[in-house]
């Protein structure tokens, strides 16, 4: 999953963009309210981390303009502003959660992943691919109770086909879960690592939607546990 973490500490931005990439998830920083706004254009995120004290301005009014725009971005707000004005505010304005500094980088993980769960209307973690079987939370994937060796790269690709519940997602698209802004990759990254994955999963766990991209196998959508 491609988490946005709008930070305007560079040296807290790039813990968290470290701690999260640790846990399996891609990510992209922003330090101010334009480059997040500039981030959000450019790409597509599956949750942001967000930080209400920023340089050009507050990441409640950041969240109030996406929410007005209709902008279904699950967000985490990340603050050291610990109020109950505070977070009466921010539930208020739109955020799914509300963590405050200092704070566990197990505790974020935990938290976004629940919010992951719920955005993509899922009740657990354990999701069935024919004789595979999925941890959502952990990242492991077994085979007939084998455990299947699945690179950090094919299983953000994975997750990201997983969330999309058989929707078709592009080869950019796909590119954007995997990689981040500061990535410049092969265009047919995508392609090898959907190759790998059939190898190791079963061919028909991933179809290609000619001129399209990539959806889950047809059979393996709502598969879970």
């Amino acid at each position: 999953m491609h988490i946005l973490i709008v930070e305007d500490n560079a040296l807290v931005a790039s813990g968290i963009q470290a701690g999260l990439e640790l846990h399996g998830f891609t990510s992209d920083t922003a330090g101010s309210v334009a480059q997040a706004q500039a981030h959000m254009t450019s790409r597509q995120f599956d949750a942001c981390v967000l930080d209400l004290g920023l340089p050009d301005g507050d990441g409640i009014s950041l969240l109030r303009q996406w929410r007005a725009k209709g902008l279904a971005l699950p967000v985490l707000i990340l603050t050291a502003r610990s109020t109950i004005e505070d977070k009466v505010a921010g539930f208020q304005t739109g955020t799914d959660d509300y963590l405050t500094k200092p704070f566990d980088l197990q505790e974020l993980v935990l938290r976004l992943r629940a919010l992951l769960r719920r955005a993509g209307g899922r009740t657990s973690d354990l999701l069935a691919l024919g004789d595979c079987q999925v941890n959502m939370a952990t990242g492991e994937v077994t085979r007939n109770g084998v455990a299947i060796d699945i690179s950090r790269r094919e299983w953000a690709l994975l997750q990201a086909l997983l969330q999309a519940h058989g929707r078709v997602l592009s080869a950019a698209q796909l590119h954007d879960s995997l990689y981040g802004l500061d990535q410049d990759v092969d265009s047919n990254t995508v392609n090898v690592h959907v190759h790998h994955l059939r190898k190791k999963l079963g061919a028909d766990v991933i179809d290609t939607v000619r001129g399209l991209g990539f959806r889950l196998g047809a059979r393996y959508c709502g598969g879970a546990a």
